[in-house]
């Protein structure tokens, strides 16, 4: 490891690993790109039905939330990505953008140049799509996108939805996103295609890039209103590595504001309380924190229909054999291959509730397994609670304080239980009664608003979607911590970016629109350093 690097980029998820690749891109620069977690070597990873074997510690935080008070103090599980890749290493590889009006509204709301029309080429210039060229998609990008290939029982769900009311939708991310259809992925032929598959695996070997995985950045160096470098634990040791131009923050909703905590940057009482020195009183870092709280419906199947039959240990090998052979298979799948996106509120501007459904039980945290069954989550995309993240002391090695506040909001409760009778409604339809015998979870017991939020409270999840939490916003807005550009307010030589810049989290999963952040910033670092 130099002493000092042109960029230095802190976290290799999504947004780190595309930063890296386009500076590399250009000439006569060097890349510094640290990775608190592993490389992404294991096989598991690879795999596109691996993600259901990669949410404990070893690649992720092993995060929990503190007790939801609206979810009568429950803790919900909140893994976050720690390898090389971050999230697009262990996520179900759903690739959905958001609507036109997330970004609309963006822009409304003092993100100028983040409109839809504005970000949509970013969208398109990271994206090998290998069946759509239009105006909405294009190929040749490093992130590989291709339609799954469905399992019999999505067919037969998506049948259902259109029974219960919903449009087929083709193209959740062309002209129009509400109805029910089949999810695109990032992968092909049997293979994840993550951010660092996609972005970085073509220039690992590139002289011009420092890859460091397994290094903990504990601080932000910042003096005279600039950052100017990095400590780090190398083995064992604490070393301050320098930036010539800029040292560009991409750990995450919830480490970029950690380390920004750390490092002095944020609300001046909270810093002061944990033992941290004040650089910049900056009181919108760990704020506005928003999720997607999801609760689902589990069916039990009259038939071994699901992949439930491969907990069997001879379809277990005999799926394994079919993978490493001929890469295909339910190894193959991403295991969640439909879904779609419908209104709880009908007044809503655009679709507030997802679908996603598994062709399979007992994958969601917690559950009690059952021999054969599905599942339908329904997820509340645009809540209005808001949560934080904290230190709970000045050690960076100590896990933050998450609370993402769910149902803190009545409407986001309204809202939940009106998305989860709709995916109810979906699963008890003409097109899935000969595969569903019955409803497992909650059961025919849960019928009135009060039994649901009971329901709720022991069994609801995360999405694995946080955001906001270094809003973007306008110099003027007191509590946004990045401008437009995504620099931090206030210090010269750091920006954030990542899906903590969001200032209000998108309608859909959020590794799509993760890297089309990076990619914007890409441009404007490229721009600015005329490179």
């Amino acid at each position: 490891m130099l002493d000092i690097y042109d960029f230095i980029i802190v976290g290799g998820g999504s947004a780190g690993c595309v930063l890296a690749r386009r500076l590399i891109d250009r000439m006569n620069v060097s890349v510094l790109l640290l990775e608190a977690g592993p490389k992404d070597w294991h096989p598991y990873i690879k795999m596109p039905a691996g993600f259901t074997k990669l949410t404990g510690e070893t690649h992720s935080w092993g995060y929990e939330t503190v007790p939801q008070t609206g979810l009568q103090n429950t803790k919900i599980w909140y893994p976050q990505g720690r390898v090389l890749g971050g999230g697009s290493s262990i996520n179900a590889q759903v690739y959905t953008r958001g609507n036109k009006w997330d970004y609309d509204n963006w822009a409304a709301h003092g993100c100028d140049g983040w409109a839809y029309d504005q970000i949509l080429p970013y969208f398109c210039k990271a994206e090998d799509n290998d069946r759509l060229s239009n105006k909405f998609h294009s190929s040749g990008g490093p992130l590989k996108v291709s339609d799954a290939n469905p399992h019999k029982l999505t067919k037969a769900f998506v049948r259902a939805g259109q029974q219960a009311g919903l449009n087929f939708n083709s193209d959740f991310n062309g002209a129009e996103q509400q109805g029910v259809g089949f999810y695109q992925v990032t992968n092909r032929e049997g293979q994840r295609c993550s951010a660092a598959a996609g972005y970085v695996h073509p220039i690992a070997d590139d002289p011009r890039l420092d890859l460091r995985t397994k290094t903990l950045v504990t601080k932000i160096v910042i003096e005279k209103e600039r950052a100017v470098s990095v400590e780090v634990v190398l083995n064992g040791d604490v070393r301050r590595v320098s930036a010539r131009k800029e040292i560009i923050v991409t750990a995450g909703a919830i480490g970029s504001p950690k380390l920004l905590l750390l490092s002095g940057v944020g609300p001046r009482e909270h810093l002061l309380s944990v033992g941290v020195d004040p650089i910049l009183n900056l009181p919108g870092v760990g704020e506005n924190l928003q999720d997607h709280m999801d609760v689902f419906c589990i069916g039990e199947c009259s038939g071994d229909f699901s992949f439930d039959i491969y907990k069997k240990w001879h379809m277990a090998m005999w799926a394994g054999a079919q993978y490493l052979f001929f890469g295909s298979g339910p190894i193959s799948s991403n295991v969640c291959d439909g879904g779609g996106f419908w209104f709880a509120d009908e007044s809503a501007p655009a679709p507030d509730i997802q679908f996603h459904f598994l062709p399979g039980s007992g994958l969601e945290h917690g559950l009690k397994k059952i021999k054969n069954g599905v599942t339908l989550n329904s997820a509340l995309l645009r809540p209005k609670s808001r949560g934080f993240v904290k230190l709970r002391s000045n050690a960076p090695s100590e896990k933050p304080l998450i609370n993402p506040n769910y149902w803190s909001e009545d409407a986001d409760v309204k809202c939940s239980i009106a998305g989860f009778r709709k995916a109810r409604e979906i699963l008890s339809q003409p097109a899935l009664r000969s595969f569903i015998k019955n409803e497992a979870m909650p059961g025919k017991d849960c019928i009135s608003d009060d039994d649901i939020k009971e329901y709720a409270y022991k069994f609801a999840k995360t999405d694995y979607h946080p955001a906001g939490t270094c809003k973007m916003g306008s110099e003027e807005d007191p509590w946004s911590v990045v401008t437009p550009d995504l620099k931090v307010k206030n210090v010269e030589g750091l920006s954030v970016c990542d899906s903590s810049v969001m200032p209000f989290l998108v309608s859909s999963n959020t590794n799509a629109p993760t890297i089309m952040i990076a990619e914007k910033a890409a441009d404007r670092l490229i721009s600015e350093y005329n490179l």
